[in-house]
């Protein structure tokens, strides 16, 4: 019978039920992995909001016809 186990969310390596990560440097490799996400999804947040910014300001002082 297979004993309870999980795989690492890095490697796909089996690791312990109560663990995500098999070692330290997967642990790493994790947190950069998770770093560079938030910093992706940050960028875009700022993105969408300077666009929005620049198509109200762009509507608003635009002449009507």
């Amino acid at each position: 019978m297979i004993e309870d186990h999980r795989h690492c969310v890095v490697c796909g390596k089996p690791t312990d039920p109560d663990k995500t990560v098999c070692s330290a440097s997967c642990e790493e490799i994790l947190n950069r992995q998770q770093k560079s996400m938030k910093r992706s999804r940050l960028i875009m947040l700022v993105i969408f909001i300077v666009l929005f910014i620049f198509i109200i300001l762009s509507s608003l002082l635009s002449k009507p016809a």
